[in-house]
């Protein structure tokens, strides 16, 4: 299996510390992390994903604007060019410690930080680096040819 994430949530992933809109948001984001942390590759998506499902029920979400649209290009971009290897929807990538690590510092820098402008979460966000990321949920896992996506790095 894979998780379906938009390429923003990349982003966000990397200074989830266990907060979120409301407790089911939160713990679905939880769920998440552990698939990931245990192997489970990053399926990119369009649009609405995994992290949102909780969110989808409620009228005018912000999951569907157009704005929420414009940050997964910034951070597609952004990010394929930090890995050096382009991301797009229907390709998987396996978020491996090295990968984490090296989004992690581009975030810390503000290199892959585009598409955050606006955020409500960014200057939380900021805190959470600036912190050096501690307490934050996701680690990366090993990587291994069965969670996809050739090769690491």
């Amino acid at each position: 299996m894979t998780v379906r994430l938009r390429a923003h949530h990349l982003l966000c992933l990397l200074t989830f510390v266990g907060k979120g809109y409301t407790p089911a948001f939160a713990a679905n984001y939880r769920r998440i992390v552990a698939r990931l942390d245990a192997g489970e590759a990053v399926e990119l998506v369009e649009g609405p994903d995994d992290i949102c499902a909780p969110m989808l029920g409620e009228p005018e979400h912000h999951c569907r604007n157009a704005s929420v649209a414009m940050r997964d290009v910034q951070a597609r971009a952004a990010i394929a060019k930090l890995l050096g290897r382009p991301l797009e929807a229907g390709r998987a990538i396996a978020l491996t410690v090295e990968r984490v690590e090296r989004m992690r510092r581009g975030f810390a820098e503000g290199g892959i930080r585009a598409a955050c402008t606006g955020c409500q979460w960014s200057a939380f966000c900021t805190q959470v680096a600036g912190q050096g990321f501690a307490g934050t949920r996701l680690t990366g896992t090993v990587f291994s040819p069965s969670a996809g996506c050739g090769t690491p790095g």
